[in-house]
């Protein structure tokens, strides 16, 4: 327990060695100090005359404790602290007789300071000397600056205060920002999150951008920037209680989800279905009918090539609102990364989406005859060689530009430019990739 001594009047009695150090604390903490004793140490005397405390130069006597909140009995003599106690307890004092824990009402911890922020350690009067020893080692593991992230901290508390109500997400922002390992208030991921709230307590107006439970939101996280999601998008990620992502959703936009939601990468990469679509289907549906707001979020467009025909049909059938949100497609990230247009005039009228299982004879009839078109060639594989034979067999010319996309968008995006008949030997960049076939 701390307790604020600010003006509270306090008595010690003494003014010796033992009482020096008890009088300087009460001074600290802003109490109105009277002393009792015959003699005083020259420190002692010298705050009497500063008139930072009262000093009464004789014995102690019970009417001393009139009006005061505490008292520290201090003196070399056991019997005098002992009837010390003793009157305190007839007046409902608090009593701390100095290494006698019996006459103690507290106890004087050993403490580590970092402006307001302060570390007790006690032993129940123990051991005081274990107690400063502990104190010693906890002051050389505390930052310096521990007080100055604490100021910054308790204005962000403010903020959290006054922008959420109570509730388990305004406790769940308060313990994320006091934890220093992920968030100094100078520089925190969880105070950009607390940014985050209070825009959206600013807006609250637009109720129509959060999601709505019971809801689920095919919805388009883009590329993989989180400042390429769309408003909507972002909003309904901010909002869900219950997020669903693919394995290529970016970390970089699930870290703006609530920090209550619940989170689940139901993603399949490279064939390792661990979760099948039909376990999507139930968790999406399951969870709506619990009333959560689920945010079903897709790499790039949810429409395209993300499965979301089984998945409409599945929440059609179940009865389970849904709505669909736009995204940013890969192709197009993928085609500003490269700063080219899908589409020119003069080259390429039209442009085919499909994926490395339906290119070559399977695209739909594209031959080096049909100049008019860029293919997209989204989950091409690595097997380079063998797209290349199967374009070249298609009969795409052999200095046909290939530009070759990975992680389009984010800072580890690369962008690779070869003929065709280079491709073949080109080391596979990393997934996800992007082929943009230019005529």
């Amino acid at each position: 327990m701390f307790l604020k001594l600010d003006g509270r009047a306090c008595v010690v009695v003494g003014a010796g060695t033992i009482a020096v150090p008890k009088i300087e604390s009460l001074l600290r903490a802003g109490a109105r100090v009277t002393v009792v004793a015959p003699e005083a140490l020259p420190h002692a005397e010298a705050w009497a005359r500063e008139g930072r405390l009262a000093w009464i130069a004789r014995e102690f006597v019970d009417g001393d404790l009139a009006g005061a909140l505490l008292v520290v009995a201090a003196t070399n003599q056991k019997a005098v602290n002992h009837a010390v106690s003793e009157a305190a307890r007839m007046r409902g004092v608090l009593c701390n007789s100095v290494d006698d824990p019996p006459d103690c009402d507290f106890y004087y911890p050993s403490v580590v300071e970092r402006g307001d922020l302060q570390i007790a350690v006690s032993t129940g009067g123990k051991s005081p000397a274990l107690a400063q020893r502990l104190r010693e080692e906890l002051n050389s593991l505390l930052a310096e600056d521990a007080g100055a992230w604490l100021d910054a901290l308790g204005e962000l508390r403010v903020k959290a205060l006054a922008a959420l109500p109570v509730g388990e997400e305004r406790k769940q922002m308060l313990h994320a920002l006091a934890r220093r390992e992920t968030c100094d208030p100078r520089d925190c991921p969880v105070k950009q999150t607390l940014d985050r709230l209070l825009e959206r307590a600013a807006d609250a107006a637009n109720e129509g951008l959060a999601a709505r439970a019971g809801t689920v939101y095919l919805a388009g996280a883009g590329p993989g920037a989180a400042d390429l999601l769309t408003v909507r998008a972002r909003r309904l990620v901010q909002t869900a209680s219950c997020i669903l992502h693919d394995d290529l959703v970016s970390q970089e936009v699930v870290a703006l989800a609530r920090l209550d939601a619940l989170v689940i990468n139901v993603g399949k990469r490279c064939g390792q279905k661990t979760v099948t679509q039909e376990q999507i289907h139930a968790w999406m549906i399951d969870y709506a009918r619990q009333g959560h707001s689920v945010a079903r979020l897709k790499s790039g467009d949810p429409v395209i090539f993300g499965r979301a025909a089984e998945e409409i049909a599945a929440l059609a059938e179940a009865k389970i609102p849904f709505e669909i949100v736009p995204g940013v497609s890969a192709s197009s990230a993928a085609a500003a990364a490269a700063r080219v247009s899908l589409t020119d005039r003069d080259a390429s009228s039209r442009v085919v989406l499909t994926t490395r299982h339906r290119a070559g004879n399977t695209t739909g009839g594209i031959s080096a005859h049909d100049f008019g078109s860029t293919l997209a060639l989204y989950m091409p594989g690595k097997d380079y060689a063998a797209l290349q034979r199967e374009l070249l067999d298609e009969g795409w010319p052999p200095e046909t530009k290939c530009i070759l996309v990975s992680a389009a968008s984010l800072p580890s995006e690369q962008v690779m430019i070869v003929p065709l008949d280079e491709l073949g030997r080109q080391t596979p960049l990393r997934a996800p990739v992007v082929i943009l076939i230019v005529p």
